[in-house]
């Protein structure tokens, strides 16, 4: 609680020390629609558009799995320029892959059907999202603008707010995109701090959630990897096989590029926690799942 006796749930989060790691949502195909008005409290989902282009992208966007968000510029910038939407893909095989395009009426959306199943541009620059969803949960808000503006100040051209990314106790949270690396817990230093490591082909264990194209328990495998070994390149470390010992017991091998490690083994067991508050707006009691690694060795 605060002060004020409002209740926060990344404040919580905090205190209780709520491990970030294996918290990515698994996908590899983010949709991008910029919309300046109100954010509705469920995205997307709750825009008053054409019916029929809104269900088109809805469909195309489920086929393939793909998180829809709708973003913005911070503040008013951009304003004088067309609204634009993106589909930024990742490949399996690392190529990241970008389309863009503009609308002015609702059905200029339907190019984004398109625009899924086409190649995309490769060597554009990643996008920097930071949700500051305030409608879905108040600590999106609270703790994600501070954020943008830092990160806004310093890269304008790859920053964009963005609607819920999932993990609202872990505010403030980025995404990059296409990439597919979720970073939490930030601040407006720690943020300037993550993002200038990544652009510079760099991950850090510290605030790392996952990688998008992992599940949980190989997320905390490689964040732990990271963490061991120090930072590293996106593609530095791959997953190469992954056996289900018991419900909650997992091993993993880590395949590294040199100069790092070539094969890694790692445990990696879950629990559940107590139940919790997980959401500002979520009343009701939830438990998480915690990821632990317990041993890292070398062939």
């Amino acid at each position: 609680m605060s002060a004020s006796g409002r209740f926060f749930c990344a404040d919580a989060a905090r205190t209780r020390g709520d491990s970030i790691v294996g918290t990515a949502p698994h996908g590899s195909v983010w949709i991008l629609i910029e919309y300046r008005g109100g954010w509705p409290a469920n995205g997307f989902d709750g825009l008053d558009l054409e019916p029929d282009t809104k269900a088109l992208v809805f469909a195309a966007a489920q086929a393939v799995r793909a998180r829809v968000l709708l973003v913005r510029r911070h503040g008013r910038r951009g304003r004088e320029q067309p609204p634009v939407w993106a589909v930024l893909n990742f490949e399996a095989l690392g190529a990241y892959r970008q389309h863009w395009g503009t609308w002015s009426r609702d059905e200029d959306l339907a190019q984004i059907a398109g625009a899924l199943g086409a190649p995309g541009r490769l060597a554009c620059p990643p996008v920097v999202l930071v949700c500051t969803h305030g409608r879905h949960d108040t600590c999106c808000a609270v703790r994600g603008r501070p954020v943008s503006r830092a990160l806004s100040e310093c890269w304008p051209d790859l920053v964009w707010e963005c609607t819920h990314v999932g993990g609202d106790r872990f505010a403030a949270n980025v995404v990059v995109a296409p990439d597919g690396v979720y970073y939490g817990g930030l601040d407006a230093v720690s943020a300037v701090t993550a993002v200038r490591q990544h652009l510079a082909g760099f991950v850090h264990a510290e605030h790392l959630r996952g990688y998008t194209d992992l599940f949980p328990p190989q997320q905390a495998a490689v964040a732990a990897v990271l963490e061991r070994f120090g930072p590293a390149g996106r593609h530095a470390y791959s997953v190469a096989a992954t056996s289900r010992v018991a419900a909650d017991h997992w091993r993993i091998r880590v395949d590294g590029r040199p100069p790092h490690p070539a094969v890694l083994h790692v445990e990696v067991h879950a629990h559940r926690t107590p139940p919790r508050q997980l959401t500002c707006h979520g009343p009701s009691m939830s438990r998480a799942v915690a990821y632990e690694v317990t041993s890292i060795r070398a062939r």
